[in-house]
């Protein structure tokens, strides 16, 4: 099964006097990268989040975000009367002047003013956990959804890649016949009399350089098997790119010992759709 690394998830809810949206953005990425954003007074949930994001999405540019509207301040905002006091004395001591005056400038000073962070309660917590684990699903459902149209261009491309191949296997006889050919008709130029010994000698020689019968049965398997992978549960992106690669070489060693025009067409051809391919991997799970 093909799963995309691209992905996103809305989930709203309205609870505690507040209403909450949760996202989540996904992108391709070679390895996890995320990127938590939460309130403040959401802050200590960051260890289950990440945890339960890394543990289900795996891989990917994750953006992970908790947005709240209408909601009330949970932090309380209170005067640390001894400090101000103290910070107070002290500057009448340097100048005497007016209390309120004085009050004005301790009052900006450090410590000045405290804040009580109120605790999230349980309800608060296991709402949050469970809208996260929401969120996450549809991602993944995302992934799946588009994963469905990858694995169709996928096997579009595929066969194509086995229709060239038969092309191939049909040319590659006609092209060993033209190269005996060849041969027979640059000797026969030549007034001396020819040793026949050596003559199958250097033709072995030619049709061996020139011969890809391995190349075609390597690209035949990599070309099944690449078919038997998608088919699998389980993720899947980093075996598909390696099965690619192999396609890469068989195709480009097949060119390179081609010595025919059609068959140097066909394989440009192939080329062009293993390219195709390799830019849709990089977005696959």
């Amino acid at each position: 099964m093909v799963q995309s690394m691209t992905g996103f998830g809305k989930i709203q809810a309205l609870f505690s006097a507040k209403s909450i949206s949760i996202e989540i953005r996904a992108l391709n990425s070679k390895s996890l990268d995320l990127n938590i954003r939460l309130p403040s007074f959401y802050r200590e949930l960051e260890p289950v989040v990440r945890k339960e994001i890394s543990k289900k999405l795996s891989r990917g540019k994750i953006d992970f975000s908790i947005f709240i509207e209408n909601d009330y301040d949970k932090n309380s905002t209170i005067i640390n009367k001894t400090i101000v006091e103290d910070y107070i004395n002290q500057l009448n001591e340097i100048n005497k002047s007016d209390k309120i005056e004085l009050l004005k400038i301790a009052i900006k000073l450090p410590d000045a003013l405290k804040i009580i962070r109120e605790e999230i309660d349980k309800e608060d917590k296991e709402k949050i956990y469970s809208l996260t684990i929401e969120v996450i699903d549809k991602v993944i459902e995302y992934r799946i959804q588009e994963g469905k149209s990858l694995e169709k261009d996928f096997i579009h491309r595929i066969n194509k890649l086995e229709i060239f191949l038969k092309e191939i296997k049909l040319i590659d006889q006609e092209r060993k016949e033209k190269i005996i050919i060849k041969l027979r008709q640059g000797l026969s130029q030549i007034s001396q009399e020819i040793d026949e010994n050596r003559f199958e000698q250097e033709l072995i020689y030619y049709l061996e350089k020139y011969d890809i019968t391995e190349e075609k049965v390597r690209l035949s398997s990599h070309l099944n098997y690449f078919k038997e992978i998608m088919e699998k549960e389980e993720l899947n992106g980093k075996k598909l790119g390696f099965i690619a690669q192999e396609l890469g070489r068989e195709i480009n060693t097949i060119g390179s010992k081609a010595n025919h025009s059609e068959l140097q067409k066909i394989v440009v051809k192939m080329k062009d759709d293993l390219e195709k391919i390799k830019e849709q991997l990089l977005n696959v799970l």
